[in-house]
């Protein structure tokens, strides 16, 4: 069996960084524009950038605790299957402990 990993679904945009600026999309690309050496981004560039970093921002926050405080920034396991596993795990954690901290704040 035969897997394509794709970094998007057609139809939809890629809000990815700037290290995938130059790569193929099915998509509408949204990816970060990056300066290359002796052409700087201009100003057109710069603020398109930060719109897209305005969106990615609540995403990586996730990401962020997910690698710091449940050591998710190194998979252990061999098969992509396993990893996709491990990363929904790790979800799951991060959401439920979201759920607890939401339930302790009393609503005013």
């Amino acid at each position: 069996m035969i897997v394509r990993w794709t970094l998007e679904i057609e139809g939809l945009p890629r809000y990815a960084d700037k290290g995938y600026s130059g790569a193929k999309t099915r998509g509408y690309d949204a990816a970060m524009k990056k300066a290359a050496r002796n052409h700087k981004l201009g100003i057109k560039d710069i603020l398109r950038n930060k719109r897209i970093s305005r969106k990615r921002s609540h995403i990586e926050r996730c990401f962020a605790v997910m690698k710091r405080a449940h050591n998710a920034g190194r998979v252990s396991v061999m098969t992509i299957a396993r990893a996709g596993i491990k990363f929904m795990m790790n979800s799951i954690v991060y959401n439920l402990v979201q759920l607890k901290y939401l339930g302790s704040i009393q609503s005013t």
